[in-house]
């Protein structure tokens, strides 16, 4: 899009310098090689991140498909490049090895398809890209596929009634193969975005750091500037593991998921950088994962005293879960949120047997000892979970 519609200078010049003369889009397919693809490892790696669910971009908006679609000829992962269905290696080694659910990325539009551009000259008028390609893929990969979640995106700027979102959602939810199990989101024509679905996206890197009234989603790159793989990332364009636990806890103390983008190689590997932090991920919330998982937003989101604290809920258990993102100097932590019981309120460090020890603060908020521990003693590296058993 930056190189071929938009002619942005740098991409350009990058083409100029990198590839042949003449060297147009097409001649990337069969440069996606995915020799080192090997979806077990792939699995085991979303697995130890902690992860609830995977979501597999089957189709961008440059239209190739990542499984052998008979609606996308000659332009697809089986005829071209692999020579291999990627959506049903992966979709396979998931459900075989994990308990994540698996989802598909689909793209509606196709920024160069002659039809979609016919269409729009049209003003959408005629709907020849949709009854012929965009519907037929996505009744193809639920029928084939069965994914739990369909993570639509890309609107063209045509309305549902173009798309036949409807048509295509009362099939999903009432007649498809997984209409008892399936979440969608909410990009599925102009208008629709943060306002329809099962689940807000509102938009990329989506976090407003409010409570929101309906499930929404932060769908989000730990490489910050782009949702693909670059060769030429520099290491201070990645998210440490401290900014990603922020993202998370943020997140879901204000009623959303965490949605993690990595952008995997021409040759199929996650690069060892994104491994990384999936894996230091998945180490913070065995130790965190009570505050996360399962958890409903408190009736506060933030501390009002102490920055950097953010609240969850556990229903099951009534407890609250006050995570915090700095270890005091002091040794002791100010909460100006919560109420305590004398007498009855407990209070826990996640990781740490002993009981806490604490004074309340009048009406609201709670003064909390924490233990002296040397830095292997701590339950975790980045960000601690206080456990609040029976506050107001």
């Amino acid at each position: 899009w930056y190189w071929q519609k938009e002619k942005r200078e740098p991409y350009v010049k990058f083409m100029e310098a990198n590839y042949p003369p003449g060297f147009s889009y097409e001649d990337f397919g069969p440069l996606f090689t995915a020799e080192f693809f090997d979806p077990n490892q792939w699995a085991d790696i979303l697995k130890a991140s902690g992860a609830k669910y995977v979501v597999l971009t089957s189709k961008h908006h440059e239209g190739f498909t990542l499984w052998g679609s008979k609606y996308s000829w000659t332009w697809n992962a089986v005829d071209v490049g692999p020579k291999r269905d990627l959506v049903a290696e992966l979709a396979t080694s998931v459900r075989n090895r994990t308990d994540l659910h698996f989802g598909l990325y689909h793209s509606l539009f196709e920024w160069f398809n002659p039809l979609f551009l016919e269409d729009t000259t049209n003003a959408f008028k005629t709907r020849k890209f949709p009854t012929s390609k965009s519907l037929p893929e996505l009744y193809e990969i639920v029928t084939k596929y069965q994914p739990e979640i369909i993570w639509s995106d890309g609107d063209g700027n045509a309305p549902d009634t173009y798309w036949n979102s409807t048509g295509f959602l009362a099939w999903l939810y009432n007649d498809s193969p997984v209409r008892d199990t399936v979440v969608t989101n909410d990009r599925w024509g102009v208008g629709s975005i943060c306002t329809h679905g099962g689940f807000y996206t509102c938009s990329d890197r989506y976090n407003p750091g409010h409570l929101l009234p309906h499930k929404w989603e932060n769908c989000m790159t730990i490489d910050q500037r782009s949702w693909g793989y670059r060769r030429n990332a520099q290491l201070d364009d990645y998210l440490t593991i401290e900014d990603l636990v922020k993202q998370l806890v943020e997140t879901v103390s204000c009623g959303g998921n965490l949605l993690m983008n990595i952008g995997p190689t021409h040759d199929g590997r996650i690069a060892v950088v994104f491994e990384e932090r999936l894996r230091q991920m998945g180490a913070w919330l065995k130790v965190n994962g009570e505050a996360i998982y399962g958890t409903k937003p408190w009736r506060a989101q933030n501390d009002t005293v102490t920055p950097e604290v953010w609240y969850t809920f556990s229903p099951e258990e009534g407890k609250v879960n006050a995570i915090f993102l700095n270890w005091p100097v002091s040794g002791t932590l100010e909460l100006g949120e919560p109420q305590a019981k004398l007498g009855e309120t407990q209070v826990k460090l996640t990781g740490y047997k002993e009981l806490l020890k604490w004074v309340a603060l009048g009406e609201k908020g709670i003064v909390i000892a924490l233990p002296q521990l040397t830095p292997k003693e701590l339950p975790c590296q980045w960000g601690w979970t206080l456990q609040l058993m029976d506050v107001n």
